[in-house]
């Protein structure tokens, strides 16, 4: 068996982080749904998108923005209301 993996990956070449920088577009296709469907912030933070966008918001902090500001940039674009739910 393998040990548990770090759940925030370190090494610039690292095999978890090179899979979640493949999977950034699906992450925010993701978040664009859930946007789109009216989803507020807290429900958003409870996603497995918000988690891996956030792990590479931590990893690589100057190529990939925070799930928050990504979110409001989304509520904003889809002019859907959610961004008055994001500030609650």
């Amino acid at each position: 068996m393998r040990p548990p993996s770090d759940p925030l990956p370190t090494a610039d070449g690292s095999p978890e982080l090179r899979d979640l920088e493949d999977r950034y577009g699906s992450y925010c296709r993701a978040m664009r749904m859930l946007v789109r469907e009216g989803k507020s912030l807290k429900t958003v933070q409870r996603t497995v998108c918000w988690q891996q966008l956030a792990r590479l918001h931590d990893s690589r902090p100057a190529r990939y923005q925070e799930p928050d500001a990504l979110y409001l940039k989304l509520c904003r674009e889809g002019g859907s209301g959610a961004a008055a739910t994001a500030r609650r």
